[in-house]
């Protein structure tokens, strides 16, 4: 009885979470739904695209040639593009006063999609601490270990892991019915209220969605520092501290999302009279996401900053576009008019 009670509870929180936004004690979660994550995601989606765009412009020029790491960041600058992608729909919906007029077939699809995309990030980034830690660990085998066809199979198995991992968002996403404001929302498994199948399976996505990419990532790391110490390369030592950094973006970026969102769900059973406690671990996951979301506009930075041949070629591409830009069709003859009137003068 008790706990049909405490179902009962938790689904009448949740139905004003989704559906109430102007109850009491909902301000400040209002301001994030309603606000905070369409702005956020807004601004992600205006820098995003075209850093992404840009990156994936250069890395396919370079695609042709036998390097793995270009596969690998053209494989992660894809998946940033798909999840951006998927924003402009989240915009409209937070925008909307979180109502959402497109079915329950493209609510789970954009869901499912979301997640999947997001994880790839994480997998892509591990593939290219990977790919760097065999050039540096084993250079000599390198190429044998990690050729340019197994590193194909690997990206295409990581996006089928990737989706089919995602696939219970989809299954977990449902359309709530608000009778109150006539309004459709489409909700987000971590706030549906299950929290027996939605934590277990946020648990198991932590575990082989951050846990393990973080540990192989630390180790490359880690391996990688043993072995430069034993070489005077200033290069490659410069390699080290980039994966370093890396490996503590990895970990400020996706270390506080997931203890968030695996608290947030399981905050119900753990405080299950205290709807205040729901709100809060609510209210930090939903902050969460809004600093994940930046990771869309970091890794092309990432990509930039530790492939040094990369880094060349946006800046030569940049530089040619600004070129292109300052020195217009219209004015090109007149400008080589001018400068050969100077020179007749100066030899005069």
């Amino acid at each position: 009885m008790s706990s049909e009670m405490d179902s009962n509870h938790t689904a009448a929180y949740y139905e004003a979470f989704s559906c109430n936004m102007t109850s009491p004690g909902q301000g400040a979660m209002r301001i994030v739904q309603l606000f905070l994550i369409p702005c956020v995601f807004l601004a992600v989606l205006v820098l995003g695209v075209p850093l992404n765009i840009l990156s994936l412009w250069v890395l396919s020029r370079r695609l042709a040639r036998n390097n793995r790491s270009t596969l690998f960041f053209h494989n992660l600058a894809l998946a940033d593009v798909s999840w951006l992608m998927a924003l402009p729909f989240l915009i409209q919906f937070h925008f909307s006063g979180m109502e959402w007029s497109l079915g329950l077939l493209f609510c789970k699809l954009i869901r499912m999609l979301y997640h999947s995309y997001f994880y790839l990030s994480i997998f892509f980034v591990t593939c290219v601490s990977v790919d760097r830690y065999l050039a540096i660990v084993h250079p000599v085998h390198s190429p044998v270990l990690l050729t340019r066809q197994r590193a194909i199979m690997l990206c295409i198995t990581v996006w089928v892991f990737a989706i089919v991992m995602s696939i219970p968002v989809a299954q977990l996403t449902y359309l709530s019915d608000c009778q109150n404001d006539n309004k459709t929302v489409c909700s987000l498994y971590i706030f549906n209220g299950t929290v027996k199948h939605s934590l277990t399976y946020s648990i198991c996505c932590t575990c082989a969605g951050f846990l393990l990419p973080f540990i192989v990532l630390s180790y490359c790391y880690i391996c990688s520092v043993c072995q430069l110490r034993r070489r005077v390369d200033p290069r490659l030592r410069g390699l080290a501290c980039e994966l370093g950094a890396a490996m503590v973006l990895f970990g400020l970026f996706y270390l506080p999302y997931h203890l968030s969102r695996n608290v947030a769900i399981a905050m119900p059973s753990l405080t299950p009279d205290d709807p205040w406690a729901w709100e809060m671990a609510d209210l930090v996951f939903s902050i969460e996401m809004c600093v994940c979301s930046f990771t869309s506009c970091t890794n092309p930075l990432f990509s930039c900053f530790v492939g040094r041949t990369l880094r060349r070629e946006i800046s030569s591409t940049l530089t040619k576009l600004r070129k292109k830009h300052r020195v217009e069709p219209g004015h090109e003859e007149d400008s080589k008019t001018e400068e050969s009137r100077v020179s007749v003068k100066a030899k005069s």
